[in-house]
């Protein structure tokens, strides 16, 4: 996951409460950092997205693939 993909998928998730969730709850997976701390840490955005849905109780459905642009149709 890319940093961009992170972006993507907090605000798809979490709507008008992304940048609250990415710069004030602290998380357990990432050592109790917020996202935005862990992220400029240089924790894998990846690790820092799972720790963010852990801690938020996203379902396991939505966790994976989230954040990806569909692919562009050929012409």
């Amino acid at each position: 996951m890319r940093r961009s993909e992170f972006d993507r998928a907090v605000e798809r998730e979490f709507g008008a409460r992304a940048a609250s969730l990415v710069t004030d709850l602290g998380l357990t997976g990432v050592g109790g950092r917020t996202a935005r701390e862990a992220l400029d840490a240089g924790v894998p955005p990846r690790e820092v997205w799972m720790a963010l849905c852990e801690e938020t109780d996203v379902p396991l459905s939505r966790r994976h693939g989230a954040g990806r642009q569909e692919p562009h149709a050929r012409r």
